[in-house]
C-alpha cells in the first residue's frame, strides 16, 4: 500500500524517481507527487490520479534536481486530492509516508498551538511540521527525524529531505516496510526494491524502529534503541523482466498464464525420491512437527482462503485439529492456545498489517513455534517467524493474487503432506499426494487451456450485477476466492457459500437473472453437490459448473466445462485456475481496471 522513492545522486534524478513510483503502481494509490530539491529550495508536484499524470505535469514544468522523494498515495486520512498528495512540506522541509499515524490529531493541536497551519487533511503532515520545528531549534535531518518518530503513535515509513542539508534525506519505519539502496556516488530508499532495481541490486533492508540517513557517499542507521548499527546488504535475485507485461494486455492474465512455472519453482528442490524433504521449514522441523498437536492458521483476504483449504487437508490427511481465521479478527481477541499448537501465517507480501501483528502477538502466546508462508524474502514476517517456507511466485504485480494463491496452496499441500507423513498416514495416501503435486504443473497447464471455452462463458456476465459462488469440502474456499476475484476486478457483486447452506437464505436471491458459478471435483460430496445444483435449476437459475473430466459426462446444466481429473491435494489448486480466468475475461469486457481496481491496495500495510 503506497509507494516511496527517494534518492540522493550527483545527476539529476525526476525521471528515476518517476520511473520507480511506476514499478510500485501495482500496490494501488490514488495520487502521486514529487519533492525535489533545487537552487530555489524545495519545489513539488502532486496530482490526483496516476504516475501518468504527474508525469505529464513534470513535462510541463521540466521540473529536476538532483535528490528528491516521491510517493504514490492510497487514502486513509482526507479524500484523494492534489491538497492531500504527499509529499508534504513544512518550511524547508519535504516529507513522505506510508502507514497511518493514530495520535495525529493531538499532535496536530500541539502545533497549532505553536502557530504551524494545516493545509491538509492527513496525518502525514503532523511529521513534516514536526521536523520543521526541531530545524528550526539547530538539529540535523536525521536528529529530528529520530525525536520525531520517538512521539509517533501507529505504523510508519518516513523519508523527509531539508533544503538546510542538500543532498540528505533521512527515513524510518516501524510497522511498514523500508529498503536502502546503495549505488556508486549515490544512494536510495524505497518502500521496496522493485523500485530501485534498475538503479541497484544492493539493499539492507531496515528493521523495526530503525532511523536511517543517506547522502551521496554514506549510510547511517541507528536502531530503536538509539544505537548505530549495519545492517547487511543483500544482492536482490529480482528480474526485471518479471515486472513487465511483455506480450500480455495485462498483469493478471500474464501472472495467470505463470502458473504452471510457479509452482514448479515452489516445489523444486522440496520433494526427492518420492518424498518431501522435512528440512525446507527450517533445522529443527521434523522435531516441531512431531510435536505438533493442532494448528491455528492466520491470514487476510486471499491469504485466508488458501488456509482454509489447508485446514481440511491437516484434518483429514494428518487427524490434527486445525483452525483458521481472519487476522484482524485474531488481534481483538484472547485466544485459548492448546499446549503443542503450532502458529501458521501466510502473506504474500510478507508486510501485511493485521497478519503481522498477529504474529508479534502469537510469539508472545504459547504456541509451539510460528510457521510463515510467504512470497518475499526478507519481509517482516519472514524475519520474525521461527519457521519459513517461501512460495517462489516472484513478482506480483496485479492487484487481484493469482500465482501467490496457487503457490500458497501448493506449500501448504507440502506442509499438509509432511506432517501427515509424520503422523502416520497410509503410506499410499502420502505417496499419492506427493505425485499429485509433481503433476502439478502439467495439470495447471491443462487447465489454462480452456481459456477460449471460459472467454465464450464471460460474455453472459457482462450485464450482470450479481453472482453466487458454490463448493463442497475444500472447494468451498475455492468458490470464494472465486467469487472474491469477481468482485474484486469486474465489481460485480459475488457471494460464496457452501452449498449445503443453500436451503438456509441464499435460495432466495436465485433466479433467472442470477449465475450460479459451480466447482464440482469427483470427491466424497459430488452427490451432495448435485442436489444443490438441482435446487438452483428448480428455481430458474442459471448454472455454470467446472466438473473434473471423469464426472462432467453425467452433469446437466446450462453451462457444463470439463476440468482435468485430479485428487485431494490437486483438486482445488487446479479448480481455481478457470475461476481467474471467468473473473479476468469479465472485468474485461466491463472495461475495468484490471490490474488496478478502483480503491484496492495490492499490499495492506495498514490495519
Amino acid at each position: 500500500m503506497c509507494g516511496i522513492v527517494g534518492i540522493s545522486a550527483q545527476r539529476p534524478i525526476v525521471h528515476h524517481l518517476i520511473a520507480g513510483l511506476q514499478a510500485l503502481e501495482y500496490r494501488g494509490y490514488d495520487s502521486a507527487g514529487i519533492a525535489m530539491l533545487t537552487d530555489h529550495g524545495i519545489e513539488r508536484l502532486r496530482a490526483k490520479g496516476k504516475v501518468r499524470d504527474l508525469d505529464a505535469l513534470q513535462k510541463q514544468t521540466g521540473l529536476d534536481g538532483f535528490s528528491g522523494i516521491a510517493h504514490t498515495r492510497w487514502a486513509t486520512h482526507g479524500v484523494p486530492s492534489e491538497m492531500n498528495a504527499h509529499p508534504h512540506a513544512s518550511g524547508q522541509v519535504s516529507v513522505v509516508h506510508n502507514g497511518i499515524i493514530e495520535n495525529h490529531a493531538e499532535l496536530r493541536a500541539e502545533l497549532m498551538g505553536d502557530g504551524f497551519k494545516f493545509d491538509s487533511q492527513t496525518d502525514t503532515e503532523v511529521i513534516a511540521h514536526m521536523i520543521e520545528r526541531d530545524q528550526q531549534q539547530g538539529m540535523t535531518l536525521f536528529e529530528s527525524v529520530k525525536k520525531t518518530v520517538a512521539r509517533l503513535h501507529g505504523a510508519y515509513a518516513i523519508v523527509a529531505i531539508s533544503a538546510r542539508e542538500p543532498g540528505t534525506l533521512a527515513g524510518a519505519r516501524l510497522g511498514s516496510p523500508l529498503v536502502i539502496g546503495y549505488g556508486e556516488g549515490e544512494n536510495y530508499f524505497g518502500s521496496d526494491v522493485h523500485a530501485l532495481i534498475p538503479l541497484t541490486r544492493n539493499f539492507s533492508y531496515m528493521e523495526e524502529g530503525d532511523v536511517a540517513e543517506i547522502t551521496l557517499h554514506t549510510v547511517r542507521i541507528c536502531n530503536a534503541a538509539g544505537e548505530d548499527v549495519s545492517r547487511p546488504v543483500k544482492v536482490s535475485s529480482f528480474n526485471t523482466d518479471a515486472a513487465s507485461k511483455g506480450d500480455y494486455a495485462h498483469y493478471m492474465l500474464k501472472e495467470i498464464h505463470e502458473q504452471p512455472q510457479s509452482i514448479a519453482d515452489t516445489l523444486e528442490g522440496r520433494i526427492a525420491g518420492g518424498r518431501i524433504l522435512t528440512q525446507i521449514f527450517g533445522v529443527d522441523a521434523d522435531a516441531l512437527l512431531r510435536a505438533t498437536e493442532s494448528v491455528h492458521i492466520i491470514a487476510c483476504g486471499t491469504s485466508y482462503h488458501a488456509g482454509l483449504v489447508a485446514r481440511y487437508w491437516i484434518e483429514q490427511l494428518a487427524g490434527v485439529p486445525c483452525t483458521a481465521e481472519i487476522a484482524s479478527e485474531y488481534r481483538y481477541r484472547d485466544p485459548v492456545v492448546k499446549k503443542g499448537t503450532l502458529f501458521l501465517t501466510i502473506s504474500q507480501s510478507g508486510e501485511t498489517a493485521d497478519t503481522l501483528a498477529a504474529l508479534k502477538l502469537a510469539k508472545q502466546r504459547d504456541y509451539l513455534t510460528q510457521l510463515a508462508i510467504c512470497n518475499v524474502p526478507e519481509s517482516s514476517i519472514v524475519r520474525e517467524a521461527g519457521l519459513v517456507l517461501m512460495t517462489r511466485a516472484g513478482p506480483e504485480i496485479g492487484v487481484a493474487s493469482t500465482k501467490a494463491f496457487t503457490t500458497q496452496l501448493a506449500a501448504l499441500a507440502l506442509f499438509s503432506l509432511e506432517l501427515a507423513r509424520i503422523k502416520g498416514v497410509d503410506p499410499e495416501i502420502y505417496l499419492d499426494g506427493v505425485k499429485q503435486l509433481e503433476h502439478l504443473p502439467v495439470l495447471i497447464g491443462e487447465a489454462l487451456k480452456l481459456d477460449g471455452q471460459v472467454r465464450g462463458l464471460a460474455a453472459n456476465f457482462a450485464s450482470k450485477q450479481h453472482a453466487l459462488f458454490l463448493g463442497r469440502g475444500t472447494h468451498w474456499p475455492v468458490a470464494m476466492e472465486g467469487a472474491l476475484k469477481l468482485k474484486e476486478i469486474s465489481y460485480i457483486h459475488a457471494e460464496a457459500y457452501a452449498a449445503g447452506e443453500l436451503k438456509h437464505g441464499p435460495l432466495a436471491l436465485v433466479d433467472k437473472e442470477m449465475p450460479v458459478i459451480a466447482v464440482a471435483p469427483n470427491d466424497a460430496l459430488l452427490d451432495k453437490l448435485k442436489s444443490n445444483m438441482e435446487e438452483v435449476r428448480a428455481r430458474g437459475g442459471e448454472l455454470y459448473l467446472f466438473a473434473d473430466e471423469t464426472v462432467a459426462h453425467g452433469m446437466t446444466g446450462d453451462h457444463v466445462v470439463s476440468m482435468p481429473a485430479t485428487g485431494i491435494i490437486a483438486a482445488p489448486i487446479v479448480s481455481t485456475i478457470p475461476l481467474q480466468l471467468l473473473a479476468y475475461h469479465i472485468a474485461v469486457m466491463r472495461g475495468t481496471d484490471v490490474d488496478q481496481p478502483r480503491n484496492l491496495a495490492k499490499s495492506v500495510t495498514v490495519e
